[in-house]
Parts: C-alpha cells; structure tokens; sequence
C-alpha cells in the first residue's frame, strides 16, 4: 500500500514523499483525520531549533498530536471505521521502574522518529485508545497534551504531601490552562491560582478559583504547591517567583521546555526543604485515563473546545504551510488540522 508522508525538509518547507505500508503483518493502519499542531512542532517550523539539532532531525514528519479512523487492524482489537487517538510514544523494552516515556530507548513520533502529518499511520494496536462516539474531534486532536497534564498531575498525587488548601499554576498558555482546568476538577476543594503575563489570556481561566499577573502578586500570597507550565525565557523568572510563593515543604511540578540551561535558587530551596520533579510525556495508560476522564467529566471537553483557535481543512502543501502560519501568528489555543476527506 503507497502511502504519502509530508516531510519537514527545512524551515518552512514541506516535501512530499512516498512510502510502502504493510498491510499484513502485526501493525493497525489508520487515517489521520485530525491534528493539532504543538509548540515542539513550530520549533522544527520555524528553524527556532538549535542549528545542529535542526540538521540531525531533518527531514521529519512532524506532528504528535492527532486522532484517526481505523482502516485495518490484524489484532480484532478495533472495528474498521473506529475513531482511536494515537499515541506518539513508542517504547522499544519494558522496565518495571521506568516509566515507558522516560526509556531513553522509546522513540517519539515527530522527533526521533516521524510523525503523523501522514496520509495513513502503521501503528501498533497497543498504541490505540478507542474515543467516545460522540467526542468532539478537533478537542480529542489534542488528547496528547492533556495526557502529559494528567501524567504530571497523577505523579504529583503520589509525590505531594496532603495538605493541598492552594495550588499555583505558572503559565498562561494552552499547557497551564489544560492543567489548571484538570487539577480543577480532579482535587474539586483545592483552590487553583494562576499566574500569567496576559490580561487576555488570563480571562480564559474562568474555572480557576483567582489569577494574578506574574507582577501584581501580593507579597502575603502564598501556595501550598505548584505547576511551572511556562517553558522557555520565561522559566527562570517563573521558578523563581515559584520559590518564593509555595509553603515550606511544597512540591513543584516542572512541566515547561527550555531550550537551555536556566539558573535556580538553590538556597531557598534547601532552606524551604522544596521538592522539584519534572515530567515529560506521557505513556498509554495516560491517554486511557485522559479518555475516562473526558467520559466522567464531559464539560472538560467544552473548557478545551473554548481553546480550539481555528480548524484548517487542508489537502495540499499548500493548505499545511497555511495551518502552520496561521500557528505561528495565534496568541492562544490550539491551530487543528483536519483533513479533507
């Protein structure tokens, strides 16, 4: 079976490629019909990436964010025409400590290995989670993100200590709203806070118990703990308010992608007895209890359609490069692709 793959050959630039797929040995194939576009996938766009890292991954297909029907699947798992989320992750062992998205032998869709801007995806059927008939599919084209908000929230559960009266979340972006919005509604008499940089975006958070800009805290504010989900330049100035904000003893989910070292308070960590841990990722059972959740809490999913910025229908070069440009010029929410049938 020829299937077509959209290549990032450089910054900007798409190439068309054409590859075989096996239909008959152990791998499911499906149709993406819908992809969310993710900041790691603008880096590549843009060429913000570091220039060596940029010539080691490129050519790629980008894309790890996305929802498809199923054409074929050799396991019976799933019917033909089935809707199913994709998960990017594709561990290569099994570890009994180490969590599959940490294996340094996994490799990621639209980094390390390609991506799903595809025609047809060959896919492990252990690499499937059936979605809800009646999910709203350009919400459930982002269900990769959530995940990783579910993974670091799941893991702070288990890490935290049990007073939780306040939780901090830094970042007003789509990762601090997803994960405020989840924390929200998974510790229901905690008090969730954000902390951002715009007015605008800030009036989004509506779920959220009070935001703050990042300069008009008060100095009597405190957290019991927090989420960094700023990333970037911004990480520092984050982490250090953070440190300075959370109680004694809070736990600090670090969640934000930096490109290059930042600098921490290291002194007022160990005089506050902090607790930093980061997460990255997520793995299949992630994306199955994200999946539950939108099944128990279906208003979570009309929090996340009020992010959806616009919905690109593309089938050309042409239309991709529109969808990524008109990424690149959003000030918040998520750019999703659907394609033309």
């Amino acid at each position: 079976m020829i299937n077509t793959v959209y290549r990032l050959a450089r910054a900007r630039k798409f190439e068309i490629a054409f590859e075989d797929i096996e239909l008959f040995g152990q791998n499911a194939v499906v149709r993406p019909t819908h992809l969310s576009i993710c900041n790691a996938d603008m880096r590549y766009y843009l060429g913000t990436r570091d220039a060596k890292i940029m010539a080691e991954k490129l050519p790629l297909v980008l894309i790890h964010e996305g929802v498809g029907k199923v054409i074929y699947d050799p396991s019976g798992k799933f019917n033909v025409g089935e809707m199913v989320v994709m998960v990017p992750n594709i561990p290569a062992e099994k570890n009994d400590v180490i969590a599959e998205n940490y294996l340094r032998s996994s490799k990621f869709c639209g980094s390390s290995t390609d991506g799903f801007l595809q025609e047809y995806i060959s896919i492990s059927p252990k690499r499937l989670v059936r979605l809800p008939k009646e999910m709203n599919m350009n919400v459930a084209a982002f269900t990769e993100i959530v995940s990783v908000s579910i993974h670091a929230i799941s893991r702070f559960d288990k890490i935290a200590h049990s007073c939780r009266r306040r939780i901090g979340v830094w970042g007003d972006g789509n990762l601090g709203y997803i994960t405020s919005l989840l924390i929200k509604k998974l510790f229901p008499e905690t008090e969730v806070y954000i902390f951002g940089t715009s007015y605008d975006k800030l009036s989004y958070f509506t779920f959220a118990d009070g935001s703050f800009m990042v300069n008009e805290v008060p100095k009597d504010f405190y957290v019991d703990h927090a989420f960094e989900c700023v990333g970037g330049n911004g990480s520092t100035v984050a982490i250090e308010q953070i440190i300075t904000t959370v109680m004694p003893e809070a736990t600090i989910s670090i969640l934000g992608v930096s490109e290059y070292p930042i600098p921490i308070n290291t002194r007022m960590i160990l005089e506050k007895g902090l607790r930093f841990f980061g997460s990255s990722r997520s793995g299949v059972d992630d994306f199955r209890k994200t999946v539950e959740l939108y099944k128990e809490y279906p208003e979570i999913i009309d929090y996340l359609g009020s992010i959806v910025s616009s919905v690109n229908t593309v089938s050309t070069i042409d239309d991709i490069i529109a969808a990524f440009e008109k990424d690149a010029k959003k000030a918040f929410g998520k750019t999703i692709i659907q394609w033309q049938e």
